[in-house]
């Protein structure tokens, strides 16, 4: 099946709006997994003798998996994913041996870890032919190919399961006739970006991420990136992140944008690798936004997206502020301790803004602190400032983390966190957020080192 084939469905943006919601309707997403579904896919194991069932409903950028029989999955990428195969052909794809099958020698497809030699997915439907999710049958070893009473064996089950949303969606509906009407939200006609726009600016490949270099202090050695958003619109220029990610989390966008700047870091560290093989890349931070972090799937999706990339885990930074965090502390700590697991940096940005933070920091595994920048752009004010700075740096190593300190601006400020012990920084002193290939300009620098600032004197905005 021609990759192009495979990217249709999802440039036919109206047809994909309304799938999405007739997904919604069911309210299906961000759910606890449930028996009914856990009965479908075990007795899909059981007839077609399977190694692994796994049972997935797709939104704009990831399969969340709602049931599974064999190895636990959580959560995949949808980009180069078998749903996408079914979505694409509208109809059931059977592959009796993957290794015989060209579209699995592309660069990104990937089947997370799963030791799979062949597979079969139906489509589950909507009542009105939606495809909302699929039911896929994995084995170890290649098999035959199925045979028709089978493959009608596999979309009945995958009607079991449409059917199962039915009567899920109809439960949901009568809850909501029986609880009092909540006031409807509103819309301001004509602000600027609308969902469409958005919308329009993904599939048009219009956002860009920028990076801004994280600077070893001592040395002056670029040790890593911070993965910055920015839009780069055909009519109004580069756009910074505060004009539309507002309206993107209040439109529901925010996740498949920021699961695009995800893939697209790992899609960089790769880049970079292959430039220096030596050296490799610097490790690329991303910021995460809550509703990114609130899915306890996050850590498999990580884990896919570094196994599609072939990068190390060491190489990817996630940051995170503490108000993403505290609204479900059971939930953080369990993604927190999976992602860490994994070999994930974890930096908590902004440290010091949130009222709990030093409450919270012996819970939570970070790594990182990141100094905020107006705690460092005050430290020359006074000695309350300053105080500050030192005791978040000495809070650090008492606790085992490393520290960036945000927005240096001054050489004055520099140094007072040089001397301080503050290992790392990054800010216009060194570098504003760059494009990619004049970050690689900057990484074939001897040892990676900067000039001094204080020989080239300030170069303050």
């Amino acid at each position: 099946m021609p990759q192009a084939e495979l990217e249709k469905s999802k440039t036919d943006w109206p047809q994909e709006d309304a799938r999405l919601a007739e997904l919604a309707s069911t309210g299906i997403l961000d759910t606890d997994p449930e028996p009914s579904f856990d009965a479908i896919t075990r007795l899909s194991a059981e007839y077609f003798r399977a190694d692994t069932v796994l049972l997935g409903f797709a939104d704009e950028s990831r399969v969340w998996i709602k049931s599974y029989w064999g190895e636990a999955v959580r959560e995949l990428p949808r980009r180069h994913s078998i749903f996408e195969m079914v979505l694409a052909k509208d109809g059931p794809v059977i592959i009796p041996d993957i290794s015989k099958h060209p579209l699995f020698e592309e660069e990104g497809m990937t089947l997370r870890r799963l030791d799979v030699g062949s597979f079969a997915s139906a489509p589950v439907r909507s009542s009105d032919g939606k495809i909302l999710g699929a039911l896929t049958i994995f084995a170890i070893e290649p098999r035959r190919s199925m045979a028709l009473d089978e493959l009608r064996m596999l979309e009945s089950l995958a009607d079991m399961v449409a059917s199962q949303l039915e009567l899920r969606k109809l439960r949901k509906s009568f809850q909501v006739h029986r609880v009092r009407p909540t006031q409807a939200v509103k819309t301001v006609p004509g602000e600027w970006p609308q969902r469409p726009d958005l919308r329009h600016a993904l599939e048009q490949r219009e956002f860009v991420l920028y990076y801004q270099p994280e600077i070893e202090l001592s040395t002056r050695r670029i040790v890593g990136v911070e993965a910055l958003i920015r839009w780069e619109h055909p009519e109004r220029g580069l756009i910074p992140p505060m004009d539309f990610i507002p309206q993107a989390e209040e439109s529901g966008l925010i996740l498949p944008i920021g699961d695009w700047g995800l893939a697209e870091a790992c899609l960089q560290i790769q880049k970079w690798g292959k430039e220096s093989p030596r050296h490799g890349s610097p490790r690329v931070c991303v910021n995460l936004s809550a509703r990114q972090f609130s899915r306890e799937g996050l850590a498999d999706h990580v884990e896919a997206l570094l196994r599609q990339f072939g990068i190390s885990s060491r190489q990817l930074g996630l940051e995170m502020t503490e108000s993403s965090l505290i609204p479900n502390m059971g939930t953080a700590l369990e993604v927190l301790g999976s992602l860490r697991r994994l070999g994930v940096s974890l930096l908590m940005d902004d440290f010091g803004t949130g009222y709990s933070s030093l409450n919270h920091l012996h819970s939570f595994p970070f790594d990182v602190l990141k100094i905020d920048r107006s705690f460092v752009g005050r430290m020359t004010e006074g000695e309350q400032p300053l105080q500050i700075v030192r005791t978040i740096i000495e809070l650090a190593r008492v606790l085992g983390m490393d520290v960036v300190a945000e927005g240096i601006e001054t050489c004055a400020q520099y140094r007072l966190l040089r001397d301080m012990g503050c290992r790392y920084g990054q800010g216009f002193l060194f570098a504003r957020p760059l494009p990619a290939d004049t970050i690689s300009e900057m990484l074939q620098l001897p040892g990676r080192l900067l000039p001094d600032p204080e020989i080239l004197g300030d170069m303050v905005n």
